[in-house]
């Protein structure tokens, strides 16, 4: 396995080998019809340590976060934190966007909600 596949499953806490491929996650995504890869294929890809091809897919972007995949699994494999991990890493290697807590009070905004900050600084920091 390569160091990204562990990357991703550290980050998601999710362990691929649990998958079954029984397809109950696919079949229940909302967004099945827009994505180049579906719930059950990022979970192969994760497994099998395809995560490149998964980064550059513009599918992880469609995924709704609507955890029907969830929901459906018969083996808690939780795919929907498979690609919001994916999407953590894609930010996390574009070097440009790690955020500096000392950064933070320029980008305030008095109507922002303080959830929305500390959601960036987790994503965009290290």
């Amino acid at each position: 396995m390569n160091d990204l596949s562990e990357t991703i499953q550290r980050i998601s806490g999710v362990n691929p080998r649990k998958c079954m491929k029984c397809g109950k996650c696919t079949a229940t995504c909302p967004a099945y019809d827009e994505m180049e890869y579906h719930p059950h294929q990022f979970v192969d890809m994760v497994q099998s340590g395809r995560i490149e091809a998964l980064m550059a897919s513009k599918g992880i972007y469609h995924c709704l976060s609507c955890f029907a995949c969830v929901e459906r699994c018969p083996r808690s494999v939780e795919p929907a934190n498979i690609i919001e991990a994916v999407r953590l890493a894609v930010i996390r290697q574009q070097g440009a966007n790690h955020l500096k807590p000392e950064q933070i009070p320029v980008l305030l905004d008095e109507n922002l909600p303080q959830q929305a900050i500390t959601s960036a600084l987790r994503k965009n920091g290290k």
